[in-house]
């Protein structure tokens, strides 16, 4: 598998986290809300129908365990999933756990309202528990 290059815009809008079997783990750096963006590490790809049958299944597999992992642990009300790339073509899904006290509930969290950057130690308080999260997944990271 590729040691990928992220698109810039998600290497200035995010944290790196770990990687899993297939995708990059990151956290978007936006305190509003619980939202890690996964991206597959292969080099030059945009859509999911590039990637194999198997690592298709494997996306789905991480995005839908740690997301709903995520949920469980930060109390959410609803869970969005979303592979859009209109603004970013590299390959990329977004899990984002809702809650209805969040900052834009129930709109999306895209174009609403600035961003809330992470301070050093909510960047690492989201980390650890990130870590933690996935560490209890049982993907063979």
């Amino acid at each position: 598998m590729n040691n990928i290059v992220l698109d810039e815009r998600l290497a200035a809008d995010t944290f790196p986290v770990a990687d899993l079997p297939l995708c990059r783990v990151l956290v978007m750096n936006d305190a509003r809300y619980p939202w890690v963006i996964l991206v597959p590490r292969h080099a030059s790809i945009s859509e999911v129908f590039e990637l194999s049958m198997s690592d298709q299944q494997q996306l789905w597999r991480e995005a839908t365990q740690l997301g709903e992992a995520m949920s469980s642990a930060l109390s959410g009300d609803k869970l969005n999933i979303a592979a859009l790339g209109n603004v970013v073509s590299q390959l990329h899904v977004h899990v984002v756990v809702r809650r209805h006290s969040d900052a834009t509930w129930p709109a999306p969290v895209w174009g609403n309202g600035s961003p809330k950057p992470y301070d050093v130690t909510g960047q690492t308080a989201m980390r650890d528990q990130l870590l933690a999260l996935i560490n209890g997944l049982g993907l063979d990271v």
